[in-house]
């Protein structure tokens, strides 16, 4: 190897990269990042959904707990509202839609099957989007009693109670001529927004 040719080789070796090599890493650095950054943004999202539909059964698993509990502790004691006598189980649909408008006679800790004594006159409804658990101030009440209703689950599009007396047949509508003041057992179904259906069949008795 000649002198000229040392030196021509020695001066290729030390240019460095040119602008289209630098540009073409840039590029391919770049890519990697979005890469990289799509990755983890579906990571934290997946994450997020996931937490969310997490909480949404938990709020689901509550009301169910708190209905059950509530049903549970059904007696069969009527109510008085006004001048009008009330069954101790009423359950009827409370709107065009055909959601349920629940009422019933719940034991409180001091209950005894006598007029004006322990107990709670409770109730579940619908409202707008909401399931509402109602209380009314004493098991007698006058007409214009006024009630205490809150949310406790929504996103409802749809809530339906259906009742098991003593046949075979499930009924929208309680009580029943020549059945029990109380059915056997309840199936209770909550539509939700997004399309999805929950359903519990409740033993009582």
């Amino acid at each position: 190897m000649n002198v000229a040719s040392f030196h021509s080789r020695k001066a290729r070796d030390a240019r460095g990269f040119t602008l289209i090599e630098v540009l073409v890493a840039l590029v391919i650095l770049s890519v990697v990042a979005v890469l990289a950054y799509r990755a983890t943004a579906a990571m934290t999202d997946g994450e997020a959904r996931l937490m969310a539909e997490s909480e949404r059964w938990r709020t689901l698993d509550r009301f169910f707990a708190r209905f059950e509990g509530d049903l549970r502790e059904a007696v069969p004691r009527p109510s008085r509202h006004g001048s009008n006598s009330e069954p101790a189980w009423l359950a009827q649909p409370g709107d065009s839609d055909g959601n349920t408008a629940l009422a019933f006679t719940r034991a409180g800790s001091e209950f005894v099957v006598e007029p004006g004594i322990a107990g709670q006159r409770i109730g579940y409804r619908q409202r707008g989007s909401n399931v509402e658990v109602v209380y009314w101030p004493a098991l007698d009440n006058p007409a214009d009693a006024p009630v205490a209703a809150y949310a406790l689950q929504g996103g409802v599009r749809h809530f339906r109670v259906r009742a098991l007396g003593t046949g075979t047949e499930w009924r929208t509508s309680w009580p029943r001529t020549g059945d029990n003041p109380l059915p056997r057992a309840v199936d209770v179904v909550l539509e939700l927004d997004d399309g999805t259906t929950v359903e519990r069949v409740i033993a009582l008795r």
